[in-house]
């Protein structure tokens, strides 16, 4: 079947050509040609006694795959269960499924492997050459792809961590375990009082999954502004302005970095400020903006919601020797009111290990904080601790100690 799709594909390529056929453009024309070159070469093979196509459909699925979508990765993007693909080399495809990586019997040629990271990054615009060796994208359904070309790599590295639809929610995060009901409609409420909420954890815990539900309980009237960045969050606000970086051209010039993205957002009356992921001296800028009054959420990697306010007093840091941290620590206390840190079980199931708030209250580099949720026995329970700082609540009219077992 493979060498039969082959064959088919050079057919229905080289008629599309003849007969002026964008098979990207017009999928409907594209699957018109490929069913009636199917058709064609099955009657042909069963007239000269060759071997049968057999299943006429699996194999139009395959040519359309091949010319208009991923090729032999096709039917990894269509199986909802895989949620990550990755290629370190012709012959060693992965894909994970409910966070456990097993290797595929795909094999690919090294052409092949260069078609198909064309194919993703042709809708995006974004280059990959020998001058600039890595590129991040989003792909169409909005999941997000890297790729590594030699000699920075052995061979070409592509990883695709796809985009999972349903699961734009806290209760749905609720029905996979992610966390308790409890601690959902504590962030519910966190949220919706505009209080500022930092997603901490390690690569693929599901930071960028958690803030998505997040933001989907911003109020309906609020003006929402995203920073990312490629494209990944999918937040279905009603007034909603979002933004990528942008990369620098064959000159060199025209790069639009993260830091530039988050003071030109200041500019945009946000109600809500949302910052895909800090991890340079774009943090200053958010820290700035937060600590103005404008409600914010933001995800960083970090081992612990403790590590993750010492990362965020220290990255920016790095924006020029004229910040000190006589400065940012007593700003990260004051802005940030609320931590989530996120992981992987032994299973490969993503939790969320642990809640913090914070007191507004540090020495040197040590942000106070007190635990409101943790993961006991497998289980995600509230501490008992009140709220160190109720007032956002209060002025929103919720009552946190609902949900935490005591009066706030």
């Amino acid at each position: 079947m493979p060498d039969a799709v082959r064959t088919l594909s050079r057919l229905v390529r080289e008629r599309a050509i003849r007969e002026g056929v964008d098979l990207s453009a017009d999928p409907a024309a594209a699957g018109r040609v490929a069913r009636e070159e199917v058709r064609r070469y099955g009657e042909r093979a069963l007239a000269s006694g060759g071997e049968p196509l057999g299943d006429e459909g699996v194999a139009t699925a395959g040519v359309l795959a091949e010319l208009t979508g991923y090729g032999p990765l096709q039917s990894y993007f269509d199986d909802p269960e895989v949620e990550e693909i990755w290629i370190n080399g012709p012959d060693r495809v992965f894909v994970a499924r409910n966070g456990v990586a097993e290797l595929t019997p795909v094999t690919l040629e090294q052409r092949e492997v260069r078609e198909l990271v064309e194919r993703m990054l042709r809708p995006s615009g974004r280059r990959l050459d020998l001058s600039q060796p890595f590129v991040d994208a989003a792909l169409p359904d909005g999941s997000r792809l890297h790729v590594a070309i030699p000699e920075v790599t052995r061979a070409w590295s592509v990883n695709v961590r796809k985009f999972r639809r349903g699961l734009h929610s806290l209760p749905a995060l609720v029905g996979l375990e992610t966390l308790s009901r409890e601690a959902a409609e504590f962030l519910r409420m966190a949220v919706l009082a505009g209080a500022n909420v930092l997603v901490s954890g390690a690569t693929h815990t599901g930071k960028t999954t958690l803030l998505n539900a997040l933001a989907a309980c911003v109020r309906i009237g609020e003006r929402v502004v995203t920073v990312e960045e490629t494209f990944e969050l999918d937040i279905a606000a009603r007034d909603l302005v979002a933004m990528q970086c942008r990369p620098p051209n064959l000159e060199g010039a025209g790069e639009i970095t993260l830091r530039r993205l988050v003071k030109e957002s200041l500019r945009m009356r946000p109600d809500r400020l949302i910052v895909g992921e800090v991890r340079d001296a774009e943090s200053l800028d958010l820290l700035i903006a937060l600590n103005s009054g404008i409600a914010g959420m933001c995800t960083i990697h970090a081992n612990s919601a403790h590590d993750a306010l010492v990362k965020l007093c220290t990255l920016p840091l790095l924006a020029g020797r004229n910040i000190d941290a006589g400065f940012v620590v007593p700003t990260v206390a004051a802005s940030v009111d609320v931590v989530v840190q996120l992981g992987i079980d032994r299973h490969g199931r993503r939790r969320v290990l642990e809640i913090v708030a914070t007191t507004g209250a540090h020495s040197e580099a040590a942000i106070e904080t007190v635990p409101i949720f943790r993961r006991v026995d497998g289980r995600l329970e509230a501490t008992g601790n009140r709220m160190p700082r109720p007032e956002k609540f209060t002025a929103a009219g919720f009552d946190p100690g609902i949900v935490l077992g005591g009066r706030a």
